[in-house]
């Protein structure tokens, strides 16, 4: 029975590994009704920087979610117009054309939707309505020109606006990862503790929510805390947030949560929906307490960080666009 037992194990843990083991694409899909085009990519890159799109012409995309360093800002909360904070904490940009839904929520079904959200949030750009927006990016004639390359003529509009933020979000893709040169071959990529690492995560069951080649679990949903922890509630509140439901209203769905990439964690602190945890190495203890009812030892936690740490890729080179001007015209929010 215990050889028995020990086969199965074995073969699970195997299976599991098998399951993780392809490397993050270099490309990502586009949806036929946006298909990604240097024209797109040079205008949606623009719009993500330009915080023009804000109410108050302080806040851009790139304000909380900023591709000069892990794809979101360092903040436990982000901070939106006249410094108003939310609840949750950004999720990074990088990689998220890999996700199948968007927002902590999942409230967006793709970068599109995801893209059209924040500009009228009353705590993040603050935009009274898209038409406002629209009228606003009219009266400037560099976006113009740049519409009409992207889109063709008298082609301002909303929809136009998120499919080329979205077409620039698709090229945000960290490939090339110490882990992905592993996975492919290289087995000097990863170091021995990593590697220990990699396999404690599969054998635990980390990799059960976070698979795929996004370590994202390809668009699927986790309750969390799994295993509430009165201790740990009163320091963190993680369940103050009702999570997907505050979106459905369902109370099947109270404290559920897309699961996060794992990509470039390490670059990303503060941790968890509302970045209440500081540390990737408390942040391990505490999802194995919270989600696998497991207290990890200090080598382990060590060993996981270290393999978490070969999941940060390369990232492409971004340069700064030139946002198109208002020459002899003062910017009145």
């Amino acid at each position: 029975m215990f050889r028995l037992t020990a086969l199965v194990s074995a073969l699970a843990l195997t299976a599991s590994m098998a399951a993780m083991a392809d490397a993050l694409p270099t490309t990502a899909p586009a949806p036929a009704d946006n298909p990604t085009t240097p024209e797109k990519v040079e205008l949606g890159k623009m719009l993500y920087h330009d915080p023009r799109l804000s109410s108050t012409g302080t806040v851009s995309c790139a304000s909380c979610h900023n591709v000069m360093a892990g794809g979101e800002d360092s903040r436990p909360n982000s901070m939106g117009v006249r410094a108003q904070t939310g609840g949750r904490s950004a999720p990074t940009v990088w990689n998220a054309a890999f996700n199948a839904v968007q927002f902590w929520d999942g409230r967006a079904a793709s970068l599109e939707e995801q893209a059209a959200g924040p500009v009228t949030n009353p705590i993040e750009m603050g935009m009274k309505s898209w038409d406002d927006v629209v009228a606003r990016l009219k009266t400037i004639k560099g976006y113009q020109h740049a519409f009409e390359a992207a889109f063709g003529k008298d082609s301002i509009s909303k929809d136009n606006a998120t499919k080329a933020i979205a077409a620039y979000e698709r090229t945000l893709i960290t490939p090339n990862s110490a882990y992905d040169k592993y996975v492919k071959g290289d087995k000097a990529a990863m170091s021995a503790q990593q590697v220990r690492g990699m396999n404690k995560a599969v054998e635990l069951g980390c990799t059960s929510c976070h698979s795929g080649p996004a370590f994202n679990g390809s668009g699927s949903y986790q309750k969390f805390p799994m295993h509430p922890n009165g201790y740990f509630e009163a320091q963190y509140h993680f369940s103050k947030d009702l999570g997907r439901a505050e979106v459905t209203k369902q109370d099947s769905d109270k404290h559920l949560w897309k699961v996060p990439t794992l990509r470039n964690i390490a670059l990303t602190a503060p941790y968890m929906h509302n970045g209440a945890v500081p540390t990737l190495d408390k942040a391990v203890r505490l999802m194995g307490k919270l989600q696998l009812d497991t207290i990890l030892e200090d080598d382990d936690v060590a060993d996981i960080v270290a393999f978490l740490t070969a999941l940060t890729g390369e990232f492409p080179e971004q340069t700064m666009p030139r946002l198109p001007g208002t020459p002899g015209a003062t910017f009145n929010p």
